[in-house]
This record gives C-alpha cells, structure tokens and sequence, in this order.
C-alpha cells in the first residue's frame, strides 16, 4: 500500500527506502511493533555492503503509528557508536504522545478525517496495551497523575 510513497521519498531525499512489515495491535501489542522495526533497521545498516547501499543514504521513515515507531527507532539509535548515523527521520503525521488529547492540535484537528480526536485515542490505548473503554479518561486527560503532567509539562502543553 505505501510502495508509490516509498519510491517517491527514496528519490526526492536521495535515500534508501525500506519497507519493514511489523506486527500489528491488538493482536501484536507494544513492544513488538518497535521491535520488529528496531531489529530490521539494524539488520540492514550491519549489511548495508550486502545489499549495495551507502551508509550514510540511510533514513527512517514512517506515517501515523509508522511515524512514532520511525521517531523511536531514531531515538535509539541516536547514541549507537556501532552503527551507521542516520540521515534523517521523516515523520508524516506521527502519533508522538498521548499524555493530552487536549492540546491545541488535537482541538483544531478533532473532527477532521480521516482519524478523529476519538479515534486517535482509541488506538494508543490499542498500541499501548490499553483497554478501549478508558477512551473517556484519555480524552478528559485523567489518565496522568498531576505529578507527571508537571514535570512534561515543558514539553507538552498548550502553552
């Protein structure tokens, strides 16, 4: 389904494009999505000579769910002295945090297809091993303690 975007972001970037298909929630639940795609960004920048690549051509890239497993895989591998540096992530429409379902984005966006405020926190709770009749506490942001959202409170928040 994403190989039309994939040839189009190999050759607008000047990049290697490697589609990993990972494991799905809720069958599969965190973490193994991001393993699958940690364990097979890995694999190919230990074998990049195998397939044929420069090292330095290598970026992450993901949409929705895919942009948050692309950020976390890059992340990780930000401080790996054993591997190949990473070019660049590129992140389309990331789901990069759940503590607030309230913040200005997810208000402007919350009823803009084709994933609805309601619906985005549907499936972090899927991705989280979350159970889905918490969806309420998520949107009404009671699902963090008061502690907690002061200390992300530098990074997340409307302000």
């Amino acid at each position: 389904t994403h190989e039309n975007i994939c040839r189009y972001i190999a050759r607008e970037s000047d990049s290697v494009v490697v589609s990993v298909g990972y494991r799905l929630a809720p069958e599969h639940k965190y973490p193994a999505a991001y393993e699958d795609c940690l364990n097979a960004t890995i694999h190919f920048m230990r074998n990049t000579e195998h397939y044929g690549v420069d090292p330095a051509r290598i970026s992450v890239c993901g949409d929705s769910a895919g942009g948050n497993l692309a950020a976390a895989v890059s992340q990780t591998l930000a401080g790996r002295s054993d591997l190949p540096r990473l070019r660049a992530q590129i992140l389309i429409y990331p789901g990069l945090q759940a503590l607030d379902f309230n913040l200005p984005s997810y208000q402007q966006n919350r009823g803009v297809p084709l994933l609805f405020r309601e619906g985005a926190a549907f499936f972090a709770l899927q991705y989280l091993n979350g159970d889905a009749s918490h969806k309420q506490d998520i949107l009404e942001g009671s699902h963090i303690p008061p502690d907690i959202r002061q200390k992300y409170r530098k990074w997340v928040s409307p302000d």
